[in-house]
C-alpha cells in the first residue's frame, strides 16, 4: 500500500458547512483509500498574501492506498477557486 499524505488550504472565509462539503468531494475524487488521519489545523496566517488572502484554513490527511491517485486530481483541487494551496506528498 502506498501512503500519501494531503495538506490543502482554504479560503478563510469560506463557511463550515461548505468547507465540509468540499472536503467531502475530494474524498470522493480520491476512490477507494483508508484514511488513517484527518485534521483540522484551523485558521493560520499566511508567511505571504495568496490571492489577496493574508490568512488560511488548513486541513490535513494521511491515507493509504492500493492503487494510484487518478491523474486528473490535481486538475480538480487547482481548479478550485476555494483552495488556496495543496500539497500531495508520497510518504
Amino acid at each position: 500500500m502506498r501512503k500519501y499524505d494531503l495538506t490543502l488550504v482554504f479560503n478563510p472565509n469560506l463557511k463550515d458547512a461548505d468547507r465540509k462539503k468540499l472536503l467531502t468531494t475530494i474524498k470522493d475524487w480520491l476512490g477507494k483509500v483508508k484514511f488513517s488521519k484527518e485534521e483540522e489545523w484551523g485558521q493560520k496566517a499566511l508567511a505571504y498574501s495568496i490571492k489577496k488572502e493574508v490568512s488560511g484554513f488548513y486541513v490535513n490527511f494521511s491515507f493509504e492506498s492500493d492503487e494510484a491517485i487518478p491523474m486528473d486530481f490535481e486538475k480538480k483541487i487547482t481548479a478550485q477557486d476555494k483552495i488556496l494551496r495543496h500539497l500531495l506528498l508520497k510518504a
